[in-house]
C-alpha cells in the first residue's frame, strides 16, 4: 500500500490524498485549494493523476476544502462512487452549487479585468450542472456500517464531531498475508459540542493520517467563552451599534444561531433583531433539521421536547438579495450573521464594507482564519482593509471568540489520540499551516514514542 500526500500538507487547504492498494486506487477527499490566485488555478485544475482510473473516492465531510474539487474530478473523467454520510451528501449537494456560483461570479470578474488588457476570458472550474453531475455518483453509508471499496479493503464511518456528517474514515486493509487498520481522522470536533456528537474513539489502530488545523494553540474554555459572547453583544447594542458575525454556513452559523438562543431564553440577550444573511447558511440550516440522528442527546431533546433549535420569535434568515440589501437601512441595533467565516467571499463582505467605518460596531470572528484572508487582516489590526478592490478603514471595535471553533485544539487532539487503542506504527501530521503541524509532530513523538511521526511535504509518497 501507497499513500502520496496531493493536498493539505504543511497547509489548511485542499485536502486529497491518494492510496494504491491491491491494484485499485482510492482517493481520500478532493477539497478546492485556496491560496494565491495563480497558484489556485493550477493546482484545481490539474490533476497529478488521471481520474478515469480511480475505482473510488471517499469522503470524510462536506467543507469546501475536502469535497469542493469533485465535480472538477468528474467533469475530467471519474466514473467511480464518491461514498460518504447521509448528511455529508445532502451538504455537499448545496455546497457544490453554491461553490460553482462563486466561481461563475469569480471568472466574470476576471475576465472583465483581463478584458481591459486585451487579454482572453477565463472559464469557472466548473459549473452548477458539473455539480449535479457529480452529486449524482455519491453514495450515502450510515457510520458503522462497513462496505468494501476495492480488492481487500473495507471502509467503516465514525463521527468525527466536527460538523454535521463529519466521519472519521477507517480502512481495514488485507494485503497479501497480512492485515491493518489506517484511520484517517478527517478533522476533529472539539467534542462537548452545543449540537453534535463527541468524536468516536477508534480501536486496532495501526497507522494514522492526522489533522493539526490547531496543533499548538489551545481555545479559550467555552462557558468563559459564551459570556464573553453576552458582554460583547450587550455592550454593542448598549451603544446602539451592530454586531457582524462572519460565519461558515454549514456548522458555525447553526452553532452561533443556538448558542444566541440560548442565552436569549436564559434572559443573558435582549431580544434585538437577529439575521442571518446567506441563502447557503439557510440551506444548510434545513439540511440540519433532516439530520437529527447527528445530534447530541441535549440538543435532540431540545428539538424533540421544547421547540425548533434554529429559530426563534426575532430571528429571520434571508435569501433573496432584496432583503440583504435592506439591512443597510437598518438604524436599531442588530446582529447579523452572514457567510464567510473568513469573509474572502458572499455577503458578509457588503456587510463589512457597510459597517466596518462606525465605531458603534462590532466585528466579532468566530471560527479559524487562514493566512492572507480579509478575516485574518481584520484581526490582525490592519487598517485599512480592500473589499471589492477599495480601501476601508476599521474603525468598529473587532474580536474573536474561538471556543465555538469547529476544529479540535491541541491538547483535544492529544486526548482524541490517547482514546485510540492499538499499536500505532506510522503517524502522518496533515491539515495544519506548517508551524502548527511540525509542533504537533513534536508532541505526538514524545506521546507515541514508538511510532514514526512524518509530516508530509506536498506530492510526497509513503509505503506503508
Amino acid at each position: 500500500m501507497f499513500i502520496q500526500f496531493l493536498g493539505a500538507a504543511r497547509t489548511t487547504t485542499g485536502s486529497m490524498s491518494l492510496i494504491q492498494i491491491n491494484g485499485a486506487k482510492l482517493l481520500l477527499e478532493c477539497g478546492l485549494f485556496q491560496g494565491h490566485r495563480g497558484e489556485s488555478i493550477e493546482r484545481n485544475c490539474c490533476f497529478p493523476f488521471k481520474p478515469a482510473e480511480l475505482d473510488a473516492v471517499i469522503l470524510s465531510h462536506a467543507h469546501i476544502d475536502h469535497c469542493g474539487n469533485l465535480p472538477n474530478l468528474c467533469k475530467q473523467g471519474f466514473r467511480g462512487s464518491i461514498y460518504c454520510t447521509f448528511a455529508t451528501r445532502d451538504l455537499a449537494a448545496i455546497m457544490l452549487e453554491d461553490s460553482a456560483d462563486i466561481q461563475k461570479d469569480d471568472a466574470a470578474f476576471v475576465s472583465k479585468q483581463r478584458a481591459k488588457k486585451g487579454l482572453p476570458p477565463v472559464q469557472p472550474l466548473y459549473t452548477a450542472e458539473d455539480a449535479r453531475r457529480a452529486i449524482e455518483q455519491f453514495v450515502s453509508i450510515n457510520y458503522d456500517r462497513p462496505f468494501p471499496v476495492a480488492d481487500g479493503v473495507k471502509v467503516t464511518f465514525r463521527d468525527a464531531g466536527h460538523i454535521l456528517g463529519s466521519a472519521q474514515v477507517v480502512l481495514d486493509v488485507q494485503e497479501g498475508g497480512r492485515k491493518f487498520r489506517h484511520l484517517f481522522s478527517g478533522d476533529v470536533g472539539r467534542g462537548g459540542d452545543e449540537i453534535l456528537r463527541d468524536p468516536q474513539p477508534v480501536e486496532n489502530v495501526d497507522s494514522l493520517q492526522i489533522e493539526s488545523t490547531y496543533g499548538n494553540r489551545l481555545h479559550a474554555e467555552r462557558q468563559l467563552s459564551k459570556e464573553t459572547l453576552a458582554q460583547l453583544v450587550n455592550e454593542t447594542i448598549a451603544r446602539r451599534g451592530k454586531v457582524i458575525i462572519p460565519a461558515f454556513s454549514v456548522g458555525r452559523t447553526q452553532q452561533i444561531v443556538y448558542v444566541l438562543n440560548q442565552l436569549t431564553e436564559a434572559g443573558k440577550l435582549p431580544r434585538v433583531p437577529i439575521f442571518v444573511d446567506s441563502p447557503l447558511s439557510v440551506n444548510a440550516t434545513e439540511v440540519h433539521r433532516l439530520h437529527p440522528e447527528c445530534f447530541n442527546a441535549e440538543i435532540y431533546r431540545f428539538l424533540r421536547d421544547v421547540k425548533n433549535p434554529f429559530g426563534m420569535e426575532n430571528l429571520t434568515y434571508i435569501r433573496e438579495v432584496e432583503g440583504s440589501r435592506k439591512l443597510n437601512e437598518l438604524q436599531e441595533p442588530a446582529i447579523i450573521i452572514s457567510a464567510s467565516g473568513m469573509a474572502e467571499a458572499g455577503r458578509i463582505r457588503h456587510h463589512l464594507k457597510n459597517n466596518l467605518g462606525n465605531p458603534a460596531n462590532l466585528i466579532l470572528f468566530i471560527g479559524f482564519c487562514a493566512e492572507h484572508t480579509l478575516g485574518a487582516q481584520i484581526l490582525a489590526g490592519h487598517s485599512p482593509v480592500n473589499i471589492f478592490g477599495e480601501p476601508q478603514e476599521v474603525r468598529a471595535r473587532v474580536a474573536s471568540v474561538d471556543a465555538f471553533s469547529g476544529h479540535a485544539d491541541k491538547n483535544e487532539l492529544v486526548r482524541y489520540v490517547q482514546q485510540l487503542t492499538g499499536n500505532i506504527k506510522k503517524v502522518f501530521v496533515v491539515h495544519g499551516e506548517e508551524s502548527q503541524s511540525l509542533a504537533f509532530a513534536e508532541t505526538l513523538r514524545k506521546l507515541k514514542p514508538k511510532a514514526e511521526v512524518n509530516v508530509p511535504v506536498y506530492l510526497q509518497k509513503f509505503e506503508m
